[in-house]
């Protein structure tokens, strides 16, 4: 999602990705001609492993995280301090845990045998089991790591004997989830267990005792969570005939964690992106202003009409959120102002009312939910030459003038500024413009996706190339062939059209997964 990756962009900085230098590669051609054994060597606490001594580091070890990765990978390069400290840190706890790696683009054979794709992918193999390893799902830096082989490396639960016990375990955090179920091993329980190894960043309990039940007023089987913030406790009774289902589970409590309105900060953004929440209504305002801050109030009693359906945040533009304004278009003068954003398609909504009150802030956000309301496309200013240059600059307030010119066959390439493969075919884009500046009715054309917006097309990786064909419809084919000036050619000679061939590689934005970073694909 486009916002979620500009956000991510205003503390990671520039996205990285593409090849390194040639000496790497030299280096591992030398190291081919080595006798690899079954001995199990080790970089930073982190195992080193390939083809001839996979099967016993799955022997020797219960419970064994393999990253796969490519030494040219900018996310890989990123996730290694992070992976060696965490592996330090499984160690001193004398934990069965380990962590090791593989370098995918030589041992081929491995890579192939576990369906890798993309780098990094972490796999947990357990006692020793190659068949059915399990995929991880934590968050990319050393606390996430040792959190998740922590919950499988011991109980996911605690088991929580007496009211006693409870009321401690309750009162030692400010968010835990306690699961009161008659029978510890029955199927709704076991799915607790399921969901408590999965959702690691929430200290998980269980209680099965009749005194346990009695002092939190219950009858049944229940999962809790108490939280020492809004309304304190939110209970999820189980279903007697459906039980409990772990995907309902899980969302419920990412959603029912949170605050009713969180402050968009480093500390909250993961929650933020992570609660996997359809809509995010914004509140722009600075925080120096008294008058502002009392928006707040407003804004929190709508709140509590939409949740789950729309987290509601605060973006203090003197502050943290300074650096995504011009994401939405918006200076600081601009506060107090609200957006709407649909995180499944990037569409942005504006509040125009001047009165923010929680009626009108309610009104508003079920007439965007209903479809009632247009979304705000933003668009840059078009460069006084964009038409004169062999690649025209395209804008929004340009774009349907010019791709959809029934007398022209356009070929438009999206790109993100920050886009290292962007950067990289660049010059290519550039020649083909010239190659066809005097062509009637070929234009070759680039738009910044990330600062204009288009009502009928959505961006979701960099470069997106589509071509507009000449003639009524308003067809539109996407280019997936070889990034190069030659194939652009033939594929513009034949009218659009290719003989499949694999497609390249692209930079997606990251996935609202919590602290994943982006992924560097493998091109087929």
């Amino acid at each position: 999602l486009v916002w979620v990756l500009v956000l991510s962009l205003a503390w990671l900085g520039p996205a990285l990705g593409g090849e390194e230098e040639d000496g790497e590669v030299v280096a591992e051609e030398e190291e081919e001609d080595e006798v690899l054994s079954d001995e199990l060597g080790e970089e930073d606490g982190v195992l080193v492993l390939h083809e001839h001594n996979f099967a016993r580091a799955l022997s020797e070890h219960q419970l064994l995280l393999v990253e796969f990765y490519a030494p040219w990978c900018g996310h890989c390069q990123r996730l290694a301090p992070a992976f060696a400290q965490a592996a330090a840190v499984l160690r001193d706890e004398s934990s069965p845990a380990r962590l090791g790696k593989v370098d995918a683009t030589a041992q081929t054979a491995l890579a192939n045998e576990f369906g890798i794709t993309s780098y990094p992918t972490l796999k947990l193999f357990r006692n020793g089991n190659r068949t059915h390893p399990l995929a991880y799902t934590g968050r990319m830096d050393a606390k996430g790591i040792v959190r998740w082989m922590q919950r499988r490396a011991g109980p996911s639960a605690t088991l929580l004997q007496d009211a006693s016990t409870a009321a401690a375990f309750v009162s030692s955090q400010d968010l835990v989830v306690v699961g009161f179920f008659k029978d510890l091993e029955s199927e709704a329980a076991q799915v607790f267990y399921e969901v408590a190894g999965e959702v690691v960043d929430m200290p998980f309990g269980v209680a099965e005792a009749a005194e346990v039940f009695e002092a939190y007023e219950l009858s049944a089987d229940t999962v809790c969570l108490f939280k020492k913030f809004d309304e304190g406790r939110t209970d999820f009774p189980v279903d007697p005939v459906r039980g409990l289902d772990a995907a309902e589970l899980t969302q419920l409590l990412r959603v029912q964690r949170l605050e009713l309105v969180l402050e968009f900060t480093n500390e909250t953004s993961d929650q933020i992106f992570g609660a996997n929440i359809p809509h995010h209504m914004l509140l722009f305002l600075n925080k120096s202003s008294s008058a502002q801050l009392e928006l707040r109030d407003g804004f929190r009693a709508a709140a509590g009409t939409f949740r789950g359906k729309v987290l509601f945040v605060v973006v203090d533009v003197a502050g943290y959120g300074a650096d995504v304004l011009s994401f939405f278009g918006l200076t600081p003068a601009d506060a107090p102002t609200m957006r709407l954003v649909k995180m499944d398609n990037n569409r942005k909504y504006q509040m125009d009312q001047d009165v923010f009150s929680d009626t009108a802030i309610r009104t508003f956000v079920q007439a965007v939910l209903d479809g009632k309301v247009k979304p705000r496309l933003l668009s840059a200013e078009p460069p006084e030459d964009w038409d004169t240059r062999p690649v025209k600059i395209l804008v929004g307030k340009t774009f349907e003038q010019v791709a959809y010119d029934e007398t022209k066959n356009v070929f438009v390439k999206f790109y993100a500024p920050w886009c290292s493969h962007c950067q990289a075919m660049a010059a290519a884009w550039e020649e083909l413009g010239e190659r066809y500046k005097d062509h009637e009715d070929i234009v070759i054309a680039e738009l910044d996706a990330t600062a204009n917006e288009l009502e009928n097309i959505t961006i979701s990786g960099f470069p997106t190339l589509h071509y507009f064909p000449a003639g009524p419809g308003r067809k539109m084919v996407e280019y997936k062939s070889a990034r190069d000036v030659e194939t652009f050619s033939k594929f513009l000679e034949n009218g659009g059209t290719l003989p499949e061939e694999p497609p390249a590689v692209s930079e997606v934005p990251p996935a609202p997964g919590p602290g994943t970073p982006t992924h560097a694909r493998v091109a087929p």
